[in-house]
């Protein structure tokens, strides 16, 4: 899932285990967000949203995820 962890963070000259103290996780779990590699729990995603002043829905990029999966889900049954 594409977010802005890392655009945000960065924008804050904030580091990865700033960040990590801040919402009580490891420094592996930030690098794994911003990565794409890892979906948080609603309360991390939370946790981060308000250390960012933003929605959840911004940050994790809502509107551009559902686009993308309804556009590969059209693809893949469009020739059914």
């Amino acid at each position: 899932m594409k977010n802005r962890v890392k655009e945000l963070r960065t924008d804050l000259k904030m580091t990865q285990e700033q960040l990590s103290d801040l919402v009580s996780v490891s420094s592996r779990t930030i690098i794994s967000l911003e990565k794409g590699q890892y979906n948080p729990s609603i309360l991390l995603a939370y946790k981060i949203a308000c250390v960012f002043n933003t929605t959840i829905e911004e940050l994790y990029c809502l509107k551009e995820n559902l686009r993308e999966r309804d556009e590969q889900y059209d693809k893949r049954y469009k020739n059914l």
